[in-house]
């Protein structure tokens, strides 16, 4: 995203303020429904960088062609690979595996860590990925992503009020958890005392994450469905 106008257009459309750039931020629909994860990396005074999950570049763009009006501002895909290395926050930093990281573009770098080894990093942090975690039916605050890529004293951006409102008057329904399991796969269901109270998102050896209603106590015990 580059233009005059780009800095502007960009702090009315996303959940965070990018002046903070490099940042985490959200693109969401008017009622706060996620749209898309992003980071924001300023280039330039007028040149920013979205780097989202594969398959949302296009979503994201389109939702902010049909936002731009007058806005002198020209948005353009490209396509990078993203490389994190761990142990310590550089340009961009990256922390999906639950310690600090840097993520580079486009680098000449061998990975050293199994996917396998990367899901359960992942999963024991509690972070929320695209398609397990995340889609267009959760609310921010369900992920904890009202903790990290949202800014309360920004101005006003698509789905701003509803988040604010849920912030300062409400509560969800259902938070995302970690669970000490021994063996579970996506979409098994959660019961407690019978009922059941969530379901699995993601699952690696022994631990698991899972969307579990807010009622339930953080140190309960619970019965995988079947």
């Amino acid at each position: 995203m580059a233009g005059p106008d780009a800095e502007d257009f960009l702090q009315r459309m996303v959940s965070n303020d990018v002046a903070l750039a490099p940042c985490p931020a959200l693109l969401l629909t008017p009622k706060a429904r996620v749209i898309a994860p992003l980071t924001v990396v300023r280039r330039a005074p007028e040149d920013f960088l979205l780097l989202t999950e594969p398959g949302l570049g296009e979503p994201v763009r389109s939702t902010l062609l049909r936002a731009r009006f007058a806005a002198k501002v020209e948005i353009e895909p490209e396509q990078h690979l993203s490389v994190v290395v761990l142990g310590e926050d550089g340009e961009i930093p990256n922390r999906e595996f639950g310690e600090p990281g840097s993520e580079l573009l486009d680098a000449d770098v061998e990975p050293t860590l199994s996917d396998e080894e990367l899901e359960r990093m992942r999963i024991e942090a509690g972070v929320p990925v695209w398609g397990k975690e995340l889609d267009d039916s959760i609310l921010p605050a369900e992920a904890g992503l009202d903790e990290t890529h949202i800014s309360f004293t920004k101005g006003c951006y698509p789905g701003q009020e509803p988040i604010a409102r849920l912030r300062h008057r409400g509560k969800v329904n259902r938070t995302l958890r970690v669970l000490a399991i021994e063996q579970a796969e996506p979409g098994d269901e959660l019961l407690h005392r019978g009922k059941v109270v969530g379901r699995v998102t993601s699952a690696a050896d022994e631990v698991a994450l899972a969307y579990v209603r807010t009622e339930v106590p953080e140190d309960a015990e619970l019965e995988l469905g079947g």
